[in-house]
């Protein structure tokens, strides 16, 4: 017994089903899958329409799962990458700045929970920090704050 192929929307409710897609990356996984000219984008039009595709949830979701392990570079490299607007990713990362050091403070906590013994530990836990996004700043405050605690 054959089965048919899914349609364009029942991939696209499946992939949504799992979690937030944005516009972008639904028309990035199913493009291989569209047939005719025009038939994915028609699909996505009526799934934006019935409120299945939503930036807003796509933002909060990235926001809700990243923010607390990342920083705000990563979170808006991210978000670009979703194919949100500028205008929503400059506003989510604004809400993250005030929580920045916090944010880092955590994270250094538990992967280190030790201030750095010399120069060379120094700059492993500053690369760490870094390639999480946390701004240079951020992070010198973050190792400074960390040997003065001891």
């Amino acid at each position: 017994m054959a089965f048919a192929a899914p349609s364009l929307k029942g991939r696209a409710l499946r992939l949504l089903s799992q979690r937030e897609h944005s516009r972008v990356e639904l028309e990035r996984k199913l493009a291989r899958h569209e047939e005719e000219p025009g038939a994915l984008a028609r699909a996505l039009d009526e799934l934006a329409a019935k409120d299945f595709i939503s930036e807003a949830r796509v933002v909060q979701s990235v926001l809700h799962q990243r923010a607390p392990r990342m920083g705000a570079a990563r979170v808006r490299q991210e978000l670009a990458h979703k194919g949100i607007a500028p205008e929503a990713i400059a506003e989510a990362v604004a809400s993250l700045r005030d929580t920045e050091l916090p944010r880092a403070r955590e994270v250094w906590r538990r992967r280190f929970d030790a201030p750095p013994a010399d120069a060379t530990e120094r700059a492993r836990q500053a690369r760490f920090l870094l390639a999480r996004g946390f701004p240079g700043a951020v992070v010198a405050q973050v190792l400074r704050g960390s040997a003065e605690d001891t």
